[in-house]
């Protein structure tokens, strides 16, 4: 079930129903009515991978009442390895399996011996790298004595499988959001009306920016060799604005839905084109994500403590293994490492943390130098956009080399002044919004009711008279 189908427009009116009016008078019925629809929401892509995901709820449930029952520091220790390796095996087979298999007989092959793999013909389970990250976080932080683990199985399954972000994240740290979960919850409708808004705009993220952007970004990669420089670019940019759009958008809606069932997801995107360093832009872009690998891979490696070997070692490492976590291919890991290429001269320059506060916080436009910044800094997101893009490491080559030719000077052979200008009011509203949580948040706060109204009729105009075709989330790969 997709945010963007008529199915959810359905689903979520009957939920909210439920919710606040049926069962609001007891914690207990709203916990069991929410893990319900979210069981269902789920079963809705493929019922015979939801019996996967109570498995690794059940695993991850299990593992943190006996780390925290068992008496010695290695009986917990031998727990976390289970629940760890049991996770890390299952996301090896559906998702890293047949990677693994080509690579050493691809390796084999290159020395002169003949290698014939068994690959396995699985389907990747939706969502299962976001739970099983919500797993590990929750028996990491019980092993580390950060929290104690729940008692209530009921509890601790819509922790997991809390449907807005279980197929794409925001990665949820217990911490967070079980308090939420096991305390009553009040209907107070100035949240449901933010996050309506916040819905809204994670729509037109989506369906007006992200997939009419796709259907000129698919043609312009798949037929790159006949495409001029300016093209290629113009590909390459438009598939930023897409995949931001798209997974932005996602998480927009999702934590504007959490918000209208009054729990706060953890913000997941902070206006990462408007950064003005790479540092900048992985405080911005799918924090949740990136939280998460500093705290529980970064941080324990070390960090950025020791000397100069261990921060370029951590850097690597972490930007390397985000990049195989988006997926089982060369091209993940060349946007990873190119990604901590980027990072190594602010990390060790002292200047990772330089650009802390908000872009031109007090103006209205940025300063000459900040704009410099953002440009040299999308200009280098962009080239890295390429190779997640890309089908394979020849293709991603291939692409850039076409994109710096001479014929980069040319026009275009594919443009859309519509929507040009369909990006344009995107990056006005989500400038003059980058002070809230999303673009459309604190727009039209001191405006006349009429005039705020209307802005809002003009997006969902725009939602349903230039919807593009509709396209999968690009995260739900993940």
């Amino acid at each position: 079930m997709l945010f963007n189908t008529l199915e959810f427009a359905l689903f979520f009116p009957v939920v909210f129903v439920l919710y606040w009016f049926v069962t609001r008078g007891s914690l207990r019925l709203q916990n069991v009515m929410l893990l319900a629809v979210s069981y269902y929401f789920y079963s809705c892509w493929d019922p015979r991978f939801l019996l996967l995901l109570i498995f690794s709820t059940f695993l991850d449930y299990f593992s943190g009442l006996q780390i925290h029952r068992v008496p010695t520091k290695a009986l917990k220790r031998t727990w976390l390895i289970i629940s760890v390796g049991i996770n890390l095996g299952f996301l090896g087979v559906f998702k890293y399996y047949n990677f693994f298999a080509e690579s050493f007989a691809s390796l084999v092959s290159s020395v002169g011996f003949e290698a014939h793999p068994v690959f396995l013909s699985v389907v990747l389970p939706v969502g299962i790298s976001f739970y099983t990250f919500h797993g590990l976080s929750y028996v990491f932080d019980i092993y580390y004595e950060r929290i104690k683990p729940t008692t209530d199985p009921v509890d601790y399954a819509l922790f997991v499988g809390f449907f807005p972000l279980l197929v794409a994240g925001p990665i949820e740290r217990a911490t967070h959001l079980l308090p939420q979960i096991q305390r009553p919850r009040q209907f107070v409708l100035a949240n449901v009306v933010d996050g309506c808004k916040q819905v809204l705009w994670g729509l037109f993220k989506k369906v007006v920016i992200a997939d009419n952007a796709a259907e000129f970004v698919n043609l312009i990669f798949d037929g790159h060799a006949g495409y001029g420089g300016s093209t290629l670019l113009y590909g390459a940019i438009l598939f930023a604005f897409q995949i931001y759009g798209d997974f932005s958008g996602y998480s927009d809606i999702a934590l504007g839905t959490a918000r209208i069932l009054g729990i706060e997801l953890l913000q997941n995107f902070n206006f990462p084109y408007f950064s003005r360093d790479i540092a900048e832009f992985w405080r911005r872009w799918h924090i949740s994500l990136s939280s998460w690998f500093r705290d529980y891979v970064y941080i324990p490696l070390g960090g950025s403590r020791g000397g100069t070997w261990l921060k370029v070692r951590n850097t690597f490492i972490i930007f390397l293994v985000s990049g195989f976590w988006h997926g089982a291919n060369w091209t993940f890991i060349a946007w990873g490492a190119l990604h901590a290429l980027y990072f190594l001269p602010v990390l060790l320059s002292g200047r990772n943390r330089s650009n802390m506060s908000i872009v031109a916080e007090h103006r209205a436009l940025p300063s000459l130098r900040e704009a410099l910044g953002m440009a040299l800094t999308f200009t280098a997101v962009v080239v890295a956009w390429v190779f997640f893009r890309a089908a394979d490491l020849s293709q991603a080559f291939s692409y850039l080399g076409g994109m710096l030719s001479p014929t980069l000077f040319s026009m275009p052979e594919k443009f859309s002044m519509r929507l040009a200008a369909f990006i344009a009011f995107f990056l006005l509203v989500e400038w003059a919004g980058r002070r809230g949580k999303y673009g459309l948040q604190g727009i039209g706060a001191t405006w006349p009711r009429a005039a705020r109204w209307a802005l809002y009729y003009a997006i969902m105009f725009l939602i349903f008279r230039f919807t593009g075709k509709s396209e999968t989330f690009i995260y739900f790969q993940f």
